[in-house]
């Protein structure tokens, strides 16, 4: 069987991405809803103010020191990929197939959708369409999809505008909270009248975090990757720990501690206080333009996995094709797009409707997201041992311990979202089992372990 044509006869990743660009990518694909829709549940989950900002601060902790080891895995081989990069290099060709197949058909689509839903959920309350909300969420899977097959140039800039949009959004609400509306008492209050739930509060809290590793699978375009894949993942993930910190102390400072916890729409109950009806409306475009950022950085990631398994594997070698005229890889952004479209179509169609559409594409997609970000951090070890002569770059500071904190992290988060998935009885971990196992399949039938194109060689 010939060999896929060299990547350089069907155009390459260009390096335009600037340390503007990847942090935007980093925050935008974070700061998505989870802020608006988790909070409330995460403060009747702890005992108390300081409790419910102890656990966002450990939250940051966590993304933070899982940014570093990808900054150490991302500097040492910035190819376009990432994880799949990682996994290759470490666990052979049949794992790294594995997870892309993965994140084609199941993470992907999941994490996707589950934005889409939120956005179809914010805008049909502005502006209801008449035909459910499944025409917002395909619409705006459609729409930046189509944005980022553009070009990477109209792709990064519209990231950043979002960004920037949600970011300013989210100081106004702050701002609010301290500035416009009377304080609640925080310290005379009770504490929650149930038991805590350390573990619910811990599964939000890196849900809202999500998305810090997305850098990684953009590194052939990040400008001098062995400094700027550092700075944007740190510069990212710390900026957001402050932006949620600063939000969550403005509704504790606004609401009281019991009037966050009993906030059916947090934001814009802190923003009707200072603005009236108009803020709480304000709080939805908000929300709806933050969905939208999170949609577009993941569209934008995404597709880079596909092109970096075309150029490994025959049986996808049309997906590792990056078209010349758009400066994208246009065929697996058109892939994915379709695969996400035809889950939120036919996750919105499903008979069970005690579930939102969001709350199915978590099932649908949370085990195997955390089940390859455990494998990636397993894969720092086993790359260190095996190519020590990548020591000149980056190195995880307080190794080994830092890399165990993010596997035990990572793995309490598997057993977590495994447990939820099988507690739902739901449908949609059945299809992701389903096309798990199929894929499992043909990468032990067509897979074989050898030397790969993508290496993530400098």
């Amino acid at each position: 069987m010939p060999a896929p044509p060299p990547v350089e006869s069907r155009g390459a990743p260009k390096r335009e991405l600037t340390l503007l660009d990847s942090t935007s990518i980093i925050v935008g694909i974070i700061i998505g809803v989870g802020i608006y829709e988790a909070s409330p549940l995460i403060a009747r989950s702890v005992t108390g103010p300081a409790a419910l900002l102890g656990v966002w601060l450990a939250g940051g902790a966590f993304a933070l020191i899982g940014s570093l080891c990808y900054a150490e895995l991302g500097t040492a081989y910035p190819a376009e990929g990432g994880d799949y990069v990682f996994l290759t290099r470490a666990f052979g060709r049949r794992m790294g197939f594995l997870f892309a197949w993965s994140e084609l058909w199941v993470v992907r689509p999941g994490s996707i959708g589950a934005m889409a839903f939120v956005f179809a959920d914010y805008a049909d309350r502005l502006y209801p369409s008449g035909w459910g909300q499944v025409v917002y969420a395909a619409g705006s899977v459609i729409a930046l999809t189509a944005i980022n097959i553009v070009g990477v140039t109209t792709g990064k800039w519209t990231q950043n505008v979002l960004t920037a949009t949600k970011v300013l959004g989210l100081l106004i609400v702050v701002i609010v909270g301290f500035f416009a509306a009377s304080p609640a008492p925080l310290n005379v209050e009770p504490v929650a009248a149930a038991p805590a739930n350390w573990g619910f509060a811990m599964i939000l809290i890196l849900y809202a975090y999500g998305g810090w590793n997305d850098i990684a699978y953009v590194g052939a375009e990040v400008r001098r990757p062995e400094k700027n894949i550092v700075r944007a993942l740190l510069l990212g993930t710390a900026a957001v720990t402050a932006i949620y910190l600063l939000i969550n102390g403005a509704f504790l400072y606004a609401l009281g501690f019991r009037g966050t916890q009993d906030a059916r729409a947090v934001a814009a109950q802190v923003a009707e206080l200072g603005l009236g009806d108009w803020g709480a409306r304000a709080v939805s475009v908000l929300v709806c333009i933050s969905a939208l950022g999170a949609i577009s950085g993941m569209v934008f990631t995404g597709a880079r996995i596909y092109y970096a398994l075309g150029t490994d594997h025959m049986l996808f070698a049309p997906l590792g094709v990056w078209s010349k005229r758009f400066s994208t890889p246009l065929r697996s952004l058109v892939l994915q797009g379709l695969i996400t479209l035809s889950v939120v179509i036919g996750f919105a169609q499903a008979t069970d409707s005690s579930r939102s559409g969001f709350a199915k594409m978590v099932v649908f997609g949370s085990p195997l997201f955390w089940l390859f970000l455990l494998l990636v951090g397993v894969a720092l070890f086993v790359l260190r041992r095996r190519e020590p002569s990548r020591r000149d770059f980056f190195r995880v500071p307080g190794y080994p311990l830092t890399p165990l904190v993010f596997c035990a992290s990572s793995l309490f988060m598997l057993y977590s979202s495994c447990k939820y998935a099988y507690d739902q009885r739901s449908i949609e971990a059945l299809w992701a089992i389903g096309l798990f196992a199929v894929g499992l399949a043909i990468s032990c039938l067509y897979t074989k372990d050898g030397p790969r194109r993508n290496t993530g060689d400098r």
